[in-house]
């Protein structure tokens, strides 16, 4: 059997898409490593359960609903595509790549409301995001409804999936509110520090791994002329991952020279998912010393954002808002500015950049505004939140039957647990 050249590309293409899905869908380690290495020891176990949970329920109903919501035909919600009797060739491939991205999205909620947050009550809000958020702002742009004809552009998913799950995270963990102690002036706050930083580490690296199917893989094909695209796009990405990464390293040691933390490692892997989340928008159509910029107030973005959260006793146990929702917006309007095309500083008239602010507008008032009436009602019937007992113990030894792990320290004590 002989294969025409364009039946060739067109497999390569499709071999690239589901490789890049593979890498988008490794991404749940990096979060899961990232995300309980960023608690507290005695909550360990409820990270990462809830890490798994949420894709587990994205799957069914990313293949029941989700899916023809944002990808089928109609206005400002999909109607069909609910049955793969409806399905092109490619869809079933298509399918499997933005499912992965669909995953991710509800994975950034969980780090914002995590170690006080209840078991139903993320599981009500995991199946809110798949249902009622997600797939409609997806429709709106990638699925080429309204906001895409009007000119939005979002390549890789800065606002669409970063912003969409940091804005869900930053509404839902004001109204779940602070861990107890968590700014009490009489309370140790280093108590409240990550407990692994190797996790961290190695979660930011799987991250940083997955981040190259994530944007990389959004060119949607590899062969011919977009190879050079594709690695156009890997080349912002990690340009600005990187110079975000060292704004913020310097920035804080600054700020820091004369104490005993100068060096914060933690910061600096926030930093880089930063650059990261801040160049998603734009990598298809900046230049590299655009990605740089980019990547830079990307991370003064963060840092400045990181801190006012913390003035306003807004409790984010592992910054995942000033991450992925505030660089999240930096990167939808960072398009409006450093577009080569477009942008206002290559000569854009600003009608690009009204459109970017339209959507981040959109995104922020649908996700934000959804997860408000949820989590309130939630809340008042005292859903959403796990008992004064029961977050002192840990949700690891209330939920899960105890430790994560005991390689390193006498085993957790959860009557004598600190906080």
């Amino acid at each position: 059997m002989t294969y025409s050249l364009e039946e060739l590309s067109q497999g390569l293409d499709s071999l690239w898409i589901g490789i890049a899905a593979i890498l988008v869908f490794w991404m749940q380690a990096g979060f899961a490593m990232l995300e309980s290495g960023g608690v507290r020891r005695k909550n360990t176990q409820n990270i990462l359960f809830k890490n798994f949970i949420d894709i587990c329920i994205t799957t069914i109903l990313w293949w029941l609903l989700g899916y023809g919501m944002a990808y089928g035909t109609g206005e400002f919600i999909g109607g069909d595509k609910f049955n793969t009797d409806d399905y092109a060739a490619t869809d079933y491939r298509d399918w499997l790549f933005q499912w992965a991205f669909a995953g991710t999205t509800m994975t950034i909620v969980s780090g914002c409301m995590a170690e006080r947050t209840t078991i139903h009550g993320y599981l009500i809000l995991t199946i809110v995001m798949n249902l009622l958020i997600y797939p409609w702002i997806v429709h709106w742009t990638w699925g080429g409804d309204w906001l895409s004809e009007g000119g939005f552009t979002d390549f890789a998913g800065s606002g669409i999936v970063h912003l969409c799950g940091g804005i869900a995270g930053l509404v839902g963990a004001i109204i779940v509110g602070s861990r107890k102690g968590r700014f009490d002036n009489k309370v140790d706050q280093s108590k409240f520090n990550a407990h692994n930083i190797p996790l961290v580490v190695l979660g930011t690296f799987i991250l940083w791994m997955g981040w190259y199917g994530f944007n990389g893989g959004s060119v949607l094909a590899i062969g011919g002329e977009n190879e050079e695209s594709v690695f156009i796009v890997m080349m912002n990405t990690t340009i600005s991952a990187v110079s975000a990464g060292i704004t913020v390293c310097l920035v804080h040691g600054i700020m820091n020279y004369n104490t005993n933390n100068r060096y914060d490692v933690g910061l600096l892997c926030n930093g880089i998912l930063a650059g990261l989340v801040s160049i998603t928008a734009g990598c298809d159509g900046v230049t590299d010393y655009g990605s740089f910029l980019i990547g830079i107030i990307g991370g003064l973005i963060y840092k400045a954002s990181s801190d006012l959260l913390q003035k306003l006793k807004i409790d984010d146990p592992i910054d995942a808002f000033p991450v992925h929702g505030m660089c999240g917006i930096w990167g939808v309007l960072s398009v409006g500015f450093f577009n080569t095309t477009d942008g206002v500083f290559y000569g854009g008239n600003g009608e690009l950049l009204g459109w970017q602010i339209a959507g981040v507008l959109s995104i922020c008032a649908w996700s934000g505004g959804i997860t408000l009436l949820v989590a309130f009602i939630l809340n008042y019937f005292n859903l959403l939140r796990v008992s004064e007992e029961v977050e002192k113990k840990g949700l690891d030894f209330s939920e899960h039957g105890g430790n994560a792990y005991d390689l390193c320290k006498e085993p957790l004590n959860p009557e004598t647990e600190m906080v």
